[in-house]
């Protein structure tokens, strides 16, 4: 029980942990921060094999506090660098580091400095688990689909790359934030998607990276710097898509796409707390490309009945004049969207403007839409082709046999 306790702790108080400490000792000492808090989660494994702490968090945090004193050993700066930390102003100042306000603060600060310009952005999202969201190395590589020791590579490089650009642990100010904002919101964004929709084997969904993107990005709104109509609609966003999470698959684990989900049991908190976050999101006339994917999901939403969508409305928003450059994966919705209206020249028009490579890991999701092209204009022969495809190269076992099935059906 202890073991499960901590590994819950350690995904959900080791960012914070992180982000306090390097607060007060600099990016510069990240690798030794790092383990000192990894250390007090293995003193916890240890000391609470007899008796469990009343309050395992607020153990964790004074742990935490303590290891303040052994990194200054470790850096032997203690002449030089260690403040009086044991009595007067300083001991105030440490503690008051540990408020709740002051670590989401430090976590806003650790978030925007793992999304810098100045850091490769394939880099940004294994850097922002791991120092934001507690994941290890095994779970970063397993959501991006990638070698651990890429992963590892990764992060090595990341932390270089921070001491050689000596990068500040704070929120930019003027006029360099919106920018640094728009990386945070796209990283978070890739985050949810990959909880929304995942790639791992044996995992369709993988709520708490869901959780996680939800949780970061209410961060957001919660400094008046960085709450911002586009953040609304980021969190608008997350918040409809994850009152659908409990229907993507039944109690067998298979998967029911969106005709067959049963819409009486989506989570109407989430989708009410969404149309707050909308409300605030639409106080502004320049709309951001979340904006959009936002009114999207409520088209879905609002139809009782898949039947009852509107898809010419969807498809309105889809359009270049709105969302600005269409993505791939914006062109093979609007395939599917024209499909669904029985459009199928149009759809084949979106199609033929894509190939596999445009997806990469995900190049099923072509090949599928590419089948369901062929089996609604009848020509099973080049469904079956299609299908095949896409069994030989998805990942995930429950859409696997999900084409598996629609295979026999043609």
């Amino acid at each position: 029980m202890e073991n499960k306790l901590i590994d819950h702790l350690f995904r959900y108080h080791s960012g914070k942990m992180v982000s306090i400490l390097t607060r007060i000792f600099k990016l510069s000492h990240l690798n030794i921060i790092e383990d000192a808090v990894q250390d007090t989660f293995i003193k916890a494994s240890i000391s609470w094999r007899n008796k469990q702490p009343d309050h395992p968090e607020a153990w964790l945090t004074q742990v935490a506090k303590n290891r303040v004193l052994d990194i200054f050993r470790k850096l032997k700066t203690e002449q030089k660098h260690l403040p009086n930390i044991n009595q007067g102003t300083d001991t105030i100042a440490i503690n008051d580091l540990f408020l709740d306000t002051e670590i989401e603060d430090a976590q806003l600060r650790m978030i925007f400095t793992a999304c810098h310009p100045k850091l490769d952005p394939r880099d940004r999202i294994s850097f922002a688990l791991k120092t934001i969201s507690g994941f290890n190395i095994k779970e970063i590589a397993s959501a991006l689909l990638t070698k651990e020791d890429t992963i590892k590579k990764r992060l090595a490089r990341t932390r270089k790359s921070i001491q050689k650009s000596n990068l500040k642990f704070q929120i930019p100010q003027g006029k360099s934030l919106p920018q640094r904002l728009e990386s945070v919101m796209e990283v978070l964004y890739l985050i949810f998607n990959e909880g929304f929709h995942s790639n791992k084997q044996e995992k369709l969904v993988r709520k708490e990276l869901c959780g996680e993107a939800l949780r970061l990005t209410q961060m957001l709104l919660k400094n008046k710097h960085t709450r911002t109509p586009a953040v609304y609609a980021l969190c608008a966003l997350m918040c409809f898509h994850s009152s659908r999470l409990e229907t993507k698959t039944n109690a067998e684990n298979e998967i029911l796409d969106l005709k067959n989900q049963d819409r009486s049991q989506w989570y109407f908190p989430l989708i009410e707390l969404g149309n707050t976050m909308m409300n605030k999101a639409v106080e502004t006339k320049a709309f951001s490309c979340y904006h959009y994917e936002a009114a999207i999901a409520v088209e879905h939403l609002k139809a009782k009945h898949f039947n009852n969508t509107n898809w010419d409305k969807i498809l309105h928003w889809y359009q270049p004049n709105l969302v600005g450059t269409l993505e791939p994966t914006h062109l093979l919705t609007m395939a599917v969207v024209c499909m669904q209206k029985h459009d199928y020249k149009m759809a084949k028009s979106y199609l033929d403007q894509l190939n596999q490579d445009n997806f990469e890991q995900r190049s099923y999701l072509f090949y599928g839409t590419k089948a369901d092209y062929y089996i609604k204009t009848n020509k099973p022969d080049k469904a079956i082709k299609y299908l095949d495809l896409a069994i030989d190269t998805v990942t995930n076992d429950s859409e696997k046999t999900y084409l598996q099935k629609k295979k026999l059906t043609v």
